[in-house]
């Protein structure tokens, strides 16, 4: 087990776990898009879904668990390669050199890349408040026994929220738009043919993300959800 501690603990095994639950959260991110697209073909058929969903209890437990451990491990290597990073990094440069020798970028210009860990950060509150919200309910008394469509229409259609959900769901699709491709280059995925073509799909991923989620408190403050 030795040879597997020193892994997980180098810097090859960090970038690895990092690229490897990237890419399942992404994953997560698709099915859980896919159904929370349900609410605009309609309220029974969104109800039924999440009635489906939490009726085997045992499976939605294991789930949760998976999910948890994965946050947890993208999350705390997340961190730790961000203070390897500036610790190895002593002098801050003001211009940093691009691949393209006759080009020479300012340190001051914001890039997906260099933004990454503040917009992971964004992201992990927005998750705060979603599973408060619609985990635990803090402070949402008038969502007891409310069927899920209810409840999702109830918490979007408040100022406060519309905009938390909005602005987190657009960090999200700017994380992701990276964060994709960079799970494919830690794992190893990565070609100089390919390298492009996974660029684009990274960034249109990113997009679908940004629109799909932040659609829905978009919808549910104009009020269109009324009549769903």
């Amino acid at each position: 087990m030795n040879w597997l501690k020193a892994f997980l603990f180098s810097s090859i095994g960090r970038k690895y776990l990092m690229g490897a639950t990237g890419l399942f959260l992404c994953l997560f991110l698709v099915v859980h898009l896919i159904g929370n697209l349900l609410l605009y073909a309609g309220s029974g058929i969104y109800n039924e879904y999440a009635h489906k969903l939490h009726s085997n209890p045992e499976f939605l437990v294991l789930a949760e668990i998976v999910l948890y451990a994965a946050l947890a491990v993208h999350i705390s290597y997340g961190i730790c390669l961000q203070f390897v990073n500036r610790s190895a990094r002593q002098v801050r440069y003001a211009m940093q050199q691009s691949k393209r020798q006759d080009r020479v970028l300012s340190q001051a210009v914001p890039t997906p890349d260099k933004t990454m860990f503040l917009t992971g950060l964004v992201v992990l509150l927005f998750l705060a408040v979603h599973l408060s919200d619609f985990k635990f309910e803090f402070g949402w008394d008038v969502l007891e026994s409310a069927e899920p469509a209810v409840k999702a229409r109830l918490i979007l259609s408040t100022l406060t929220r519309s905009l938390i959900y909005f602005v987190g769901s657009v960090v999200l699709g700017v994380h992701v738009s990276h964060g994709l491709q960079s799970s494919f280059q830690s794992l190893g995925w990565n070609h100089p043919k390919y390298t492009p073509l996974i660029r684009c799909l990274s960034w249109l991923f990113g997009v679908v993300v940004a629109i799909g989620f932040g659609s829905f408190p978009v919808v549910a403050w104009i009020g269109n959800w009324g009549q769903i």
